[in-house]
């Protein structure tokens, strides 16, 4: 039976969700936990992509084939039983055979924090420690750019070879809480990288070191060498995938 699990994760502690030889992922913990409680059947699951090393997820999901006859309700109870704490199932739900939690998304989205004031040691793992003031209002107006349907190859990298580097964003937005910038981007999917890449140019634009208004020919320039820095990845987060 095929299960779809809705789960998040601290990303402090993994060198990314995809499975690495000798390194700690949110996958391999996962496939150790759906192992064991496959009656020690091999257990491979399906995510709806993949995060880097640092980067956290609200509301990541993933699907699974499970030969054992349980129930959405005991296969959430059994995973987190057997999880670490750093990871935590929220949901599990039946789905059809024909389900692919990768390819069937319709929309993602993601959200990004910077920390502009006093460096806190609490929350260095979860909020860029940026610790400098911005212009907000010229980064508000410049993140509007990177809505619609693009190429994004200026903002992923060069060593990222694909055949469609094109993507709808969907949404775009910037709030300030207090002293912490939120970047919340929404759209069909991202590349490697992108959206840390979107963020470090709109902080350059923030700085006064960078044209928001330049977005769209670095866009059409489809060079990486065309855009700026790339965000810490602490401050990332999958915050909803939807189908």
């Amino acid at each position: 039976m095929r299960y779809l699990i809705t789960f998040s994760y601290d990303g402090s502690g993994f060198n990314g969700y995809q499975k690495q030889d000798g390194l700690r992922t949110v996958q391999e913990e996962m496939e150790k936990a759906l192992e064991f409680i496959n009656g020690g059947e091999k257990t491979v699951i399906t995510s709806s992509g993949r995060t880097d090393k640092g980067v956290h997820a609200l509301c990541q999901k993933a699907h699974v084939d499970i030969n054992v006859n349980i129930t959405p309700y005991k296969l959430m109870r059994a995973l987190n039983s057997n999880l670490p704490d750093d990871i935590h199932v929220i949901k599990t739900e039946v789905v059809s055979e024909s389900f692919h939690a990768r390819y069937m998304v319709k929309e993602k989205e993601y959200q990004y924090y910077l920390n502009m004031g006093e460096y806190n040691p609490l929350k260095r793992n979860y909020e860029w420690q940026y610790g400098k003031k911005l212009d907000i209002k010229k980064m508000q107006d410049a993140i509007k750019y990177f809505e619609g349907e693009h190429s994004f190859k200026s903002f992923t990298p060069n060593k990222d070879h694909r055949n469609n580097y094109i993507r709808t964003i969907t949404a775009t937005n910037i709030n300030v809480l207090d002293n912490t910038i939120v970047f919340t981007f929404r759209g069909n999917g991202f590349l490697k990288y992108q959206i840390r890449n979107m963020v470090g140019y709109l902080i350059k634009v923030g700085e006064g070191k960078k044209k928001g208004s330049d977005i769209p020919n670095i866009l059409l320039g489809n060079d990486r060498r065309l855009a700026s820095i790339t965000a810490h990845p602490e401050g990332l987060y999958l915050k909803d995938v939807q189908y």
